[in-house]
């Protein structure tokens, strides 16, 4: 199966979409720049839901659902919420379809058009917080900490599976706070959650940062984010969490009555992963062979794949491995018993190697008489033998090494590619021939921000919260500069 796998160092961009079809996570659908989530993928994803979900209640937040759609009316009254969003909206005008009268086929009803047009829920800003001014009279109705699991649509013209789709899944926070200070904490703390969930639970190194202003999510006074490093040596953006303000307060009249009676506006916050960290899980860990998927978030973490001949062999093979498997659920390892017939081991070996299957058994005859298994790691592709008696305490501890074991080669990658420049020929040349993040001065303006934009395609990922100041001129302009930011080609 690998073997029909474009290689990384020949082309990353094929290999990426080869390997997302080939290992069954998704594929194109009928509907132009849309996709197919499958089984497998579907699996792995709804591993991240739980995980977040759980980190999510933890900290005091709740799920809720809100409508798909949104009255144009909404998304117009924060003007720069709307400027940032306008080109990606997807818009319903009619509310029925007619057979054609010369019998064609079916046409949208010219006689159906709706009073309002209604925008396609590309983010839920406007349409919750219109809902929250009915909720909120005064502070004891505060906080309002509220999840969403949705899908959303933003029109996208040049698309790639899970990266960048005019639909996707993704979860939405929104809440409403008393005071700024509670607000900027909020952000904080989310942002602070989605880095713990991609270091601990993807194994995906990650920086903290800020979005520079050009970067911000529309509508927010201040952007936190969480970027990544995929093996191209481009940038993604793993989250963002933004503090708000009083913008859709402002908008939607939400005021609340405070302690002293007096009233005021409320202070909001929002925050967000999609299904891009499916690309990134890919894109971060896996080889020329296939997928390499943390245990954390495989859906399965052990394979059982039995070598026999005829079905007295088989037979007493998977009276062999019934107690381990049971043994092993019981322990909340997903684990499953390959006994088809109807595929060699061989394919089978290939097929889980592909799909990053974390621990392989496999046992036959020899292994029955001497009572061992033979292991074999997806991360190492190493292979051992191991006595029967000591089998899950292997597993056990191979499942914490393999987590480990990539998390730290994704993190020496990613060390090893960030590289502090002082000049705008260095920077060219760097971004050039190794890629990566490149760690510079800037002047702090959009001017010069957009013009390296422009002339190198690299753009500011964050200002890293993690760095202390430090006193620079900018490789561009010279002009002087208090931080060193973050610069990267990106997804």
């Amino acid at each position: 199966m690998s073997k029909n796998l474009t290689k990384r160092s020949e082309d990353y961009s094929k290999w990426y979409n080869e390997l997302v079809v080939k290992a069954d996570l998704a594929e194109n659908s009928g509907v132009r720049g849309c996709m197919v989530i499958k089984p497998y993928g579907y699996a792995i994803w709804e591993k991240m839901q739980a995980a977040l979900d759980t980190m999510f209640k933890e900290t005091g937040h709740e799920n809720a659902y809100f409508p798909l759609f949104i009255p144009k009316s909404y998304l117009s009254k924060e003007a720069s919420h709307v400027e940032g969003f306008a080109k990606e909206c997807a818009v319903v005008t009619h509310y029925r379809l007619k057979m054609a009268e010369d019998g064609s086929g079916i046409i949208v009803d010219p006689d159906a058009k709706l009073e309002e047009e209604l925008i396609v829920r590309p983010t839920s800003e406007t349409i919750i917080w219109d809902t929250y001014r009915k909720w909120i009279q005064s502070y004891r109705d505060l906080p309002i900490l509220i999840n969403q699991w949705a899908n959303v649509v933003r029109w996208e013209m040049r698309t790639r599976l899970f990266l960048r789709t005019a639909e996707f899944l993704w979860q939405e926070g929104h809440t409403a706070h008393a005071t700024k200070n509670e607000a900027v904490a909020e952000a904080e703390q989310m942002m602070n959650i989605y880095a713990e969930f991609a270091e601990n639970h993807m194994a995906v190194p990650v920086i903290k940062g800020l979005k520079t202003e050009t970067e911000r999510f529309a509508g927010a006074i201040e952007t936190y984010c969480i970027e990544a490093l995929m093996q191209d040596g481009k940038a993604l953006q793993a989250g963002t969490s933004h503090f708000l303000g009083q913008n859709f307060a402002k908008a939607f009249d939400v005021k609340f009555t405070s302690k002293e009676g007096k009233q005021e506006l409320v202070w909001a916050t929002s925050w967000g992963v999609s299904t891009r960290l499916m690309g990134a899980l890919v894109m971060t860990h896996s080889d020329d062979k296939g997928l390499v998927l943390p245990p954390k978030l495989a859906p399965i973490q052990v394979v059982i794949v039995p070598i026999y001949k005829g079905d007295d062999q088989l037979d007493a093979i998977s009276e062999r491995i019934a107690p381990l498997v049971k043994e092993l659920r019981a322990k909340g390892v997903s684990v499953k018993y390959d006994n088809r017939d109807t595929y060699k081991p061989g394919f089978k070996f290939a097929e889980y190697e592909l799909k990053g299957v974390p621990i392989r058994l496999a046992i036959g005859q020899r292994d029955m008489d001497n009572g061992t298994f033979e292991v074999a790691r997806r991360d190492t592709l190493e292979k051992e033998t191991v006595q029967a008696d000591e089998i899950v305490a292997k597993i056990e501890f191979l499942l914490e090494d393999i987590q480990k074991n990539i998390f730290k080669k994704a993190l020496d990658y990613r060390e090893n590619h960030i590289t502090e420049v002082e000049n705008y020929d260095e920077f060219k040349e760097i971004l050039e021939n190794k890629g990566g993040f490149i760690s510079a001065h800037w002047d702090g303006t959009p001017e010069t921000e957009e013009r390296i934009k422009n002339e190198t395609k690299a753009t500011i990922r964050c200002i890293p919260i993690d760095v202390k100041p430090e006193n620079g001129v900018c490789i561009l302009t010279g002009k002087p500069s208090k931080n060193r930011v973050l610069f990267a080609k990106a997804y």
